[in-house]
């Protein structure tokens, strides 16, 4: 009975699938042009959809933005001067790195929906990366050089050098580097020391390279890894200390010799006691004489 029920089941599957013929395909699966060419897209599809079925054509860019590139059987406006539509198929001029991407190849009719995809791929050399290469680190410190190059389709992938030496990916497995304690990351343009010694001292310069064009290198620029100087830290802290007690000094000095303000001090006001005046005068010859008199 359960073999009965997987056997009809087959069958309806088998069935639904024969009926269902409607598929849209290319030849052109995978598009690879020079820069400020063009490019010819395909797609066809079965007679399934009916006579005058609609295609249109979409494109997402690697940052993921999509847009239509044909709408309606016309090429929309920022396509109109370099895409032509001949059948179902796509015909695109002067392509840059900014075509980069998918387009996909949209087939509608007769209630159906069908659709295929075609990766393009615009080739454009590299150019001079920027390389940012310290010029001195202290030994036991992490050490990033970097590398990168903006321009290049496909994206490029890099290589250090040292000393005109090319460095290899795993330095252990290497003959001459074993003692070479480095990381390198061809995708991101990244060479990482994660504890640089004075070995690692060198000129450094890094190249970026494609299929599509020769490649490129930055100026080579020279890293120096020096030990942590002992003497100069020892020799800044005395004279700081130094600095520190002429200013006491200064002040001091300044304090006794009254060139600073000094606070001001608040002194006791004088009782002051009021005394009648005497009805007598001292004269000069040291009698004394009544300056004024009542009558009773």
């Amino acid at each position: 009975m359960l073999r009965s029920g997987l056997f009809s089941a087959a069958l309806l599957l088998h069935t639904v699938t024969g009926i269902s013929g409607f598929t849209v395909t290319t030849d052109t699966k995978d598009v690879r042009v020079k820069e400020n060419q063009g490019a010819d897209l395909k797609c066809s599809y079965s007679g399934d959809f009916g006579a005058n079925p609609r295609v249109e054509w979409k494109f997402k860019n690697v940052k993921g933005s999509q847009a239509y590139v044909v709408f309606d059987g016309k090429p929309t406006e920022p396509y109109r001067d370099r895409a032509v539509v001949y059948g179902s198929n796509l015909r695109l001029s002067k392509m840059t790195a900014k075509d980069n991407g998918v387009y996909d190849c949209e087939v509608s009719g007769n209630g159906q929906f069908g659709e295929v995809r075609v990766t393009v791929t615009v080739l454009v050399p590299p150019a001079v990366p920027v390389c940012r290469i310290p010029s001195s680190v202290t030994t036991g410190r992490l050490a990033t050089l970097t590398c990168r190059d903006n321009v290049g389709s496909p994206s490029p992938k890099y290589k250090w050098y040292r000393n005109d030496v090319p460095l290899p990916m795993d330095p252990h497995k290497i003959s001459g580097f074993q003692n070479f304690s480095y990381s390198l990351n061809p995708d991101k343009g990244e060479l990482m020391f994660s504890k640089i010694t004075k070995m690692d001292s060198g000129d450094y310069y890094c190249e970026a390279f494609n299929d599509a064009g020769p490649p490129q290198r930055c100026r080579s620029m020279k890293m120096d890894v020096r030990d942590v100087n002992t003497g100069g830290i020892v020799a800044g802290v005395i004279v700081a200390l130094l600095l520190l007690a002429l200013l006491g000094f200064g002040i001091w000095y300044a304090n006794k010799k009254g060139y600073l303000p000094r606070k001001s001090e608040s002194k006791p006001k004088p009782n002051v006691v009021y005394q009648p005046q005497s009805s007598y005068a001292e004269e000069e010859d040291g009698d004394f004489k009544q300056k004024s008199s009542f009558l009773v």
